[in-house]
């Protein structure tokens, strides 16, 4: 993963501009992140501290303040990145922040980006089919509420 939202992989969006609301997480995000958590089925703590520590977290800001942010994670001995985090505060969903994410992320990839959805959360799910994302894979009970569809996205 790059830190400055650059890359070789998909353009970002139609424009091929990356959306400027998006730049990478800093320690002092910190806070509104781990609030943004608890939006998540399964948020993992230690794993956002080790992304913000390492720079790897990208967030989506309104008015300088974080109102969404995706934690990648990439597989030391393969190409490419998953997706272990991403949410945007309910209030403001449906402006496109989810997608400036995840096309940094795309940007960023040097191989496959792989991320999981919940088969019931139609809205996640038709945001990744449009960017490119098709199902791999379906853990069985991967969340407390059932399983988990694993998709993959090939620049």
């Amino acid at each position: 993963m790059t830190g400055d939202g650059g890359g070789a992989g998909r353009k970002p969006d139609a424009s091929g501009d990356p959306d400027p609301r998006v730049r990478p997480g800093r320690p002092a995000d910190a806070d509104r992140i781990r609030g943004l958590q608890s939006h998540l089925r399964q948020p993992s703590p230690d794993l956002l501290e080790y992304g913000l520590a390492v720079g790897a977290a990208r967030v989506s800001v309104a008015e300088e303040r974080v109102v969404g942010y995706l934690l990648p994670v990439d597989a030391p001995n393969r190409p490419g990145l998953h997706v272990a985090e991403l949410v945007v505060a309910p209030g403001f969903r449906r402006e496109g922040r989810a997608r400036g994410l995840l096309d940094a992320a795309i940007a960023d990839a040097d191989g496959p980006v792989t991320l999981q959805a919940h088969p019931d959360n139609d809205a996640a799910r038709s945001l990744y089919e449009s960017l490119g994302f098709e199902v791999v894979d379906r853990r069985p009970d991967a969340y407390a509420d059932g399983d988990a569809l694993v998709l993959r996205y090939v620049s």
